[in-house]
């Protein structure tokens, strides 16, 4: 079973266009964990996750995943 939380966050910060460092500073983390947690090395506390949902404005299963999340125009059956 692989303990790997997949995540958004990327997508959501290109869609407000928003940097890695503006995203950390808002939050209080240094901006490198960002790009640890968006490429997977990392997976953040419930804390950090519900802080993350909570700046996009939206439900935490929007941003992070235990399974990955459907490619981007592929269609669900």
């Amino acid at each position: 079973m692989s303990e790997t939380i997949h995540n958004r966050i990327t997508m959501l910060r290109a869609e407000r266009r928003i940097s890695r460092r503006e995203l950390a500073d808002a939050l209080g983390v240094h901006y490198q964990t960002i790009g640890y947690l968006e490429r997977g090395e990392y997976s953040p506390s419930l804390h950090l996750a519900l802080r993350i949902a909570t700046y996009f404005e939206v439900p935490v299963e929007v941003v992070f995943s235990i399974e990955p999340f459907p490619r981007l125009g592929s269609e669900a059956v």
